[in-house]
């Protein structure tokens, strides 16, 4: 249990303590950036980020990402830069154009990822700290299931990923929403709430303020933590099967003249859970597309059920038996560009 000073309020505490796991891991030196709405997450990780960071010899900046969706987004922005410079951090916003690409919440995430990459290479910074706690953790968990993603979906988010060559790094993936709200409140921190997190147009905020209650109401507390240890779960297992994958990939899988192929019979040989990663590992690495099931159950079908069955036509490239392999090549249409 970490030791408090006399009067620490417990909520500040606990998002110092998060903060300071993830930052011990960092060169002494380094420069950090913290992904700063404004809402009371990130403001809590700011806080905290502002606290720790020079107690462990690192430089700690904020950067404010204007979507430009909202009236209103100039002058949140400014809020929010005022309070970080108040905490004693460099701060900024950088104004960025959202497409439409994948439904507003997709493509603003993407612009606001690449504003947050490209500052932290401006900044020769050697990570980015941004703000998901232990109930976004649970809303992905259940939007996955919903969607009938599978596990890579169901795992949720890591605590570090890697976005082009920065690190994004999630401390309070383990800190509650309420807790974070506590510790603005102990500290002053008057932070600023998103219309958009109210917004029942996204699926997001309808499991948040509906789907959630409902199962903390029906089956008792506790829900939030349980999903988020299920993505814990998950993830470590997915682990354990990518490291089985790059053992056994390399005896298994040939470059062939239009692509790559994989020995149906060491497929075979294999578990369909593990069967089953391979396939859909050889596409994503070969070819940066994702299979869904039923796509990955066909190409599963030419390895125990083939009955000369023709070529099956997948996101980006094309899967085939040739004699005892299982070719994957490029689609037609994508091979000249």
């Amino acid at each position: 249990m970490e030791e408090r000073r006399p009067g620490l309020d417990p909520a500040v505490a606990e998002v110092r303590l998060a903060v300071r796991r993830a930052l011990t891991a960092l060169p002494t030196g380094s420069t950090v950036i913290v992904g700063l709405s404004g809402g009371a997450d990130s403001l809590a990780l700011a806080a905290g980020v502002a606290f720790e960071a020079p107690k462990l010899g690192l430089t700690a900046m904020s950067v404010t990402v204007d979507h430009g969706l909202q009236e209103n987004s100039a002058d949140a922005a400014a809020a929010a830069v005022t309070h970080a410079r108040a905490l004693g951090l460099d701060a900024r916003v950088v104004r960025v154009e959202v497409g439409a690409e994948g439904g507003p919440e997709a493509a603003a995430r993407d612009a606001r990822y690449a504003a947050l990459r490209d500052a932290a290479r401006e900044a020769a910074a050697e990570a980015v700290l941004v703000a998901h706690t232990l109930d976004d953790q649970a809303e992905t968990v259940l939007l996955g299931l919903a969607r009938g993603a599978g596990a890579t979906s169901l795992q949720g988010m890591a605590e570090a990923t890697d976005l082009d060559g920065v690190a994004v790094l999630r401390p309070l993936l383990g800190v509650r929403r309420a807790t974070t709200r506590a510790a603005c409140v102990a500290e002053g921190l008057e932070p600023w709430d998103d219309p958009h997190n109210v917004d029942p147009r996204f699926a997001r905020v309808r499991v948040r303020e509906r789907v959630l209650p409902v199962l903390e109401a029906e089956l008792g507390p506790g829900i939030a933590e349980a999903l988020a240890r299920t993505a814990a779960q998950l993830r470590e297992d997915a682990e354990a099967f990518d490291e089985m994958i790059e053992e056994t990939i390399e005896d298994i899988v040939e470059h062939a003249e239009a692509g790559i192929s994989v020995s149906a019979a060491a497929l075979a040989a294999n578990p369909a859970a593990l069967r089953h990663r391979i396939i859909r590992h050889i596409v994503a690495s070969e070819f940066h597309e994702s299979l869904t099931r039923s796509q990955t159950l066909e190409v599963a079908r030419l390895v125990t059920d083939w009955s000369g069955q023709g070529p099956i036509d997948l996101p980006g490239c094309r899967a085939r038996r040739v004699g005892g392999r299982i070719e994957f090549s490029a689609a037609p249409d994508s091979r000249g560009r």
